[in-house]
């Protein structure tokens, strides 16, 4: 964003502006990008958290970047503020997920005057299983029309990419891609921060698979649909809700999940942080079993204000090995 630009734009212009009825996402769309236009600093938005991570580190010192969804907000739920499609606005590069959030997806068709990254392009997102999506659809009972409607733009894919570090490293390359366009005298360094991240996340999987590879059990039961991608690992993904946090399962859905804890031998059933536990510590008590915490790494909170991508799916990795017996 240029330096100034939010003071410069003035009030009573604003103020005119929104009783015309016009969008204030147009108010500060006036076709010119961030600091690499004039020489400055890029300035690098990122939808959520994960693409924020993947750009910080392709990006390094030479770039700033940001998020539009504050740590501890679920991303799922994000609305934006007419600050917030200022920033866009002012952005050099914009990362998302198309999709996935409604209101970022608008903010940059109406506002975005600089390169935009949608990870959809550069990654293949897995399709939702037959089973997940039909525990999806009845769960969508406990949402309204509105949830429903933000989520459809997914079909029947899942958006958790993230959750396969193959695949991160995937968006760091093209993250570099990208800001190479911006800042061209840049392109080593950021070729080089998308090595490094390469790397670490290579190094990651590898902890994962050999983690992973002799447990008693292979699967678990987590709060909503997010954990799709650990089947790389050989894990059985059993969800409580569907795609979305706030879904609501059925009675059915339930007693099928009680039924399978008892037989597969189940003893943990997994909350999140950023979404409310208790459908998940309903269905532990119900069946005598314990709660965990299996981080999606959908943002952070202020209980992991102090760590990152890396150290926090290392967390989960631990998580799951307690959970399913892993020697």
């Amino acid at each position: 964003m240029k330096p100034g630009r939010l003071r410069t734009l003035p009030v009573l212009a604003t103020v005119a502006l929104a009783s015309l009825g016009l969008s204030s996402c147009a108010a500060f769309s006036d076709g010119t990008a961030g600091g690499a236009d004039d020489g400055g600093t890029p300035q690098v938005v990122a939808a959520f958290y994960p693409l924020e991570y993947v750009a910080s580190r392709v990006a390094g010192d030479r770039a700033d970047v940001s998020s539009l969804t504050a740590p501890g907000q679920e991303p799922h739920d994000l609305e934006l503020s007419v600050a917030d499609n200022a920033t866009v606005a002012g952005a050099d590069l914009v990362v998302l997920e198309g999709g996935l959030q409604a209101a970022v997806d608008e903010a940059v068709e109406q506002n975005a005057p600089g390169e935009v990254l949608d990870v959809t392009d550069v990654v293949e997102l897995t399709t939702l299983d037959e089973e997940h999506d039909h525990a999806e659809e009845e769960g969508h009972e406990g949402e309204t029309d509105e949830e429903h409607a933000e989520h459809a733009d997914l079909g029947d894919l899942d958006p958790h990419f993230w959750l396969d570090p193959t695949l991160m490293a995937d968006a760091g390359d093209a993250v570099a891609e990208s800001m190479a366009e911006v800042d061209p005298d840049g392109a080593e360094e950021y070729a080089a921060g998308a090595a490094a991240l390469r790397t670490d996340l290579e190094a990651l999987d590898a902890d994962l698979e050999a983690g992973l590879a002799s447990c008693e059990r292979d699967t678990i039961v987590v709060s909503h649909d997010a954990f799709g991608y650990l089947d790389r690992y050989g894990l059985d993904i059993e969800a409580v809700a569907g795609l979305s946090p706030d879904a609501e399962p059925t009675p059915a859905d339930l007693g099928r999940l009680q039924e399978l804890i008892a037989t597969d031998g189940i003893t943990t059933v997994f909350s999140e942080r950023l979404a409310s536990p208790a459908l998940t510590e309903s269905l532990a008590r119900d069946a005598g079993v314990e709660t965990a915490v299996l981080d999606p790494i959908e943002g952070l909170t202020g209980e992991t204000a102090d760590e990152d991508y890396l150290s926090l799916m290392r967390s989960n990795l631990e998580a799951l090995r307690a959970a399913n017996g892993c020697s």
